[in-house]
């Protein structure tokens, strides 16, 4: 199963057309997957692997022991090689594991300092990440911690999160990438209906609470992992979402959490966000506060949204009846907002247009971009297109 999933990553998730280079970040506990995967990588079409490793107890003994101010001027957070490579076209491959509670003890104010320097750090990865000009896939591998965490007193706690990580990502399927390939081709054919409408606006409305009014630019596209500007590569390996970019200005009413939130090994939960007119005005959170109001107030325009995207309540990461903590996953079994960055592919013409010329088409531009989940069983969500209101989600499923 290992093996097919590196076959996966290395042979459908990553493109290595634009170079002959791959960068690679993990932290050392997946060590031994990462000399797994680099043994399986054809040396004569990558000539040159860089491998960042990181460190969760070291970073974590350091935000223990650093003040605040002096994140910023320590070179164990300051990203800028990713820059050097997103020079060179590098493809990316992010390795995503999760360590619940190792940061249970550091000042939410650090944590949120760091990964904002982490971010400030890479503006040329960031600008070529969003706008596809190189191929990059973040993908799970489990630890451990992380295994244990959600199969508490399980002595085969991580046989069964590799285990469901396979099943989530269909490799235990004959062929993963065949099976990829058609679920891709099917979620083109939904994201063309979606565009078909020519949504105006999305009206969202659950039991939680959740009574969200979100306005779409004008010509804005609908996009899945089947999105011709990927240039076959898949960037989140699994990928269960369609998702465009709101006109941040245009977002009114009131959302809740549907689950918990991880951030930078941090917990955010149970936690609602009050919009007008496209920003978070009011919000509240049982767990994690601190952490939301780093998140929304982390820059002039990290309180508005910058993506809308669309889950199946009934899809692969939703049945396991599994919370991951961890984004990539969780996005993934549940419809999802965004706060912060836009995507410029989302518009037409976008990858074109400056950081200026975005903001006025209704593209929101933020070095920070935090997907949070509020997709439950009983979402509805009405659109108002070219030919009036219709329902496209209801029972959390698409029904279009």
């Amino acid at each position: 199963m290992k093996e097919k999933y590196i076959n996966l990553l290395v042979n459908k998730c990553l493109n290595f057309s634009k170079s002959s280079s791959l960068f690679i970040s993990c932290d050392k506990v997946n060590k031994d997957f990462v000399d797994e995967l680099i043994e399986k990588i054809d040396k004569e079409k990558v000539t040159d692997i860089y491998i960042d490793m990181d460190d969760i107890f070291l970073k974590h003994d350091k935000l223990k022991n650093i003040n605040i101010e002096d994140i910023e001027h320590d070179k164990y957070f300051d990203k800028s090689i990713w820059d050097e490579y997103a020079k060179k076209d590098s493809a990316f491959l992010m390795i995503d594991t999760e360590f619940p509670h190792v940061m249970d003890d550091i000042e939410p104010e650090k944590i949120t300092k760091a990964a904002e320097i982490a971010r400030k750090s890479r503006p040329i990865f960031r600008r070529k990440e969003s706008t596809m000009e190189i191929s990059w896939c973040i993908a799970a591998v489990p630890n451990e911690i992380w295994a244990k965490d959600i199969f508490k007193d399980d002595e085969k706690a991580y046989q069964k999160l590799e285990e469901l990580i396979y099943k989530c990502c269909m490799v235990d399927t004959e062929n993963p990438i065949e099976s990829w390939t058609n679920y891709l081709n099917k979620t083109k054919c939904l994201a063309d209906k979606l565009n078909n409408l020519k949504i105006e606006r999305l009206h969202y409305k659950n039991s939680l609470g959740t009574d969200l009014n979100i306005e779409l630019p004008k010509d804005v596209i609908w996009q899945s992992a089947a999105s011709e500007a990927s240039f076959d590569c898949i960037v989140n390996m699994p990928t269960y979402e369609i998702f465009t970019s709101p006109n941040y200005k245009g977002t009114n009413g009131v959302v809740y959490n549907a689950l918990p939130l991880m951030y930078g090994g941090k917990l955010v939960d149970k936690f609602s966000i009050e919009f007008k007119d496209g920003k978070a005005v009011n919000w509240k959170a049982e767990s994690g506060e601190e952490i939301l109001k780093g998140i929304i107030e982390g820059d002039e325009r990290s309180s508005y949204l910058g993506e809308v995207a669309l889950v199946n309540h009934n899809s692969p990461i939703s049945n396991t009846g599994v919370i991951f903590g961890t984004t990539l996953f969780d996005e993934n079994a549940s419809c999802h907002l965004a706060l912060g960055d836009g995507f410029p592919e989302c518009i037409k013409n976008g990858s074109k247009m400056s950081k200026e010329e975005l903001l006025n088409h209704g593209i929101n531009q933020c070095p920070n971009h935090v997907d949070f989940m509020v997709g439950t069983s009983d979402l509805e969500i009405e659109a108002k297109t070219k030919d009036g209101i219709i329902k496209i989600f209801e029972n959390g499923n698409f029904v279009i």
